[in-house]
């Protein structure tokens, strides 16, 4: 210790003796060479880009692909590939739904709740009970506005549910694939384009879906202006979850390009919403007259075609 202590003397001793020498000398510490590296950082970097990584997520994608590049991916045959699509909780879901129902203004969908584990839980679930919400809504929906009228004999009509599903399956599918396949190509034509991944572009469409469950079920209130209000309200709001996570994905395209995807994306959107309202609600049921038979013995029957 003693040698320690005597050695530490000599080096000041040493250090004081060239500032005496040179008294312009400079001293660096040790924490210096951080800052200089965070201040050089700070000045290389462009301004407005922090915002754009912000938006876009790269610093959280970059993390994802390093921690990716960890996990031992298992084969495309076995099950524990695609449980990995499913490795989600309550909480997880939760707080993606919320998400999709309440956006923020201003931040990325995909880089607050789904690039850290994007699922096909939620989506996959949620697709499942907004079809048979809008079958039961339908039937129930045109029950009551017919109810009461002596000419209607109420069937109910289980061929909504397969036409549901359908639709429904298709646009949360195929929207998305052919999104991602728009966004790839233009990532090969212009190098700012960011290219979200499949997986992260369904899991955005499956959760801007949710809000449509109670949409539905309000819809059963046998009120055009009602309905289509909230038709609207819906619209906008889901509608904006997906304005908000692409359009700092193409905005540096060429403009048109850009304002003709998002336009893209909010026309099939606000269609899905539109033709699901006018086709299982807003569909009138035609009430056949009732046809008169002259009966042989004098006697009329009255019978109703259906």
């Amino acid at each position: 210790t003693a040698s320690l202590v005597m050695y530490l003397f000599a080096e000041f001793d040493d250090a004081a003796n060239l500032l005496a020498a040179n008294p312009d000398a400079t001293t660096i510490s040790i924490d210096e060479p951080v800052e200089i590296s965070k201040n050089q950082h700070g000045r290389l970097q462009e301004p407005g880009r922090e915002e754009d990584d912000e938006l876009l997520g790269t610093d959280d994608s970059d993390k994802t692909e390093l921690l990716a590049g960890q996990k031992k991916s298992a084969p495309f045959w076995t099950f524990e590939y695609y449980q990995t699509f499913f490795d989600v909780d309550t909480y997880q879901v939760l707080d993606r739904i919320k998400g999709s129902v309440f956006p923020v203004p201003g931040k990325n969908f995909v880089r607050l709740y789904i690039r850290s584990n994007p699922d096909l839980y939620g989506p996959f679930w949620i697709c499942a009970t907004l079809v048979f919400t809008i079958a039961v809504s339908g039937n129930l929906s045109n029950f009551f506005i017919h109810l009461g009228k002596p000419t209607y004999h109420y069937v109910p009509k289980f061929r909504k549910v397969s036409i549901a599903a359908t639709t429904i399956y298709a646009y949360a599918w195929l929207v998305p694939l052919a999104l991602w396949g728009f966004l790839m190509w233009r990532n090969s034509k212009v190098m700012n384009i960011v290219s979200y991944s499949f997986l992260e572009i369904v899991c955005v469409y499956g959760y801007s879906l949710f809000i449509y469950i109670p949409t539905a079920i309000l819809w059963i209130i046998p009120q055009k202006v009602v309905r289509w209000v909230l038709a609207m309200f819906s619209l906008c709001l889901s509608g904006s979850v997906l304005v908000m996570t692409f359009w700092p994905a193409v905005r540096d395209d060429n403009r048109r390009i850009a304002l003709a995807t998002i336009g893209t994306v909010v026309l099939l959107h606000a269609l899905l919403a539109v033709g699901c309202l006018a086709y299982f609600f807003d569909t009138p049921e035609l009430d056949f007259p009732a046809a008169i038979i002259p009966a042989h013995n004098g006697t009329t029957v009255i019978t109703r075609s259906q």
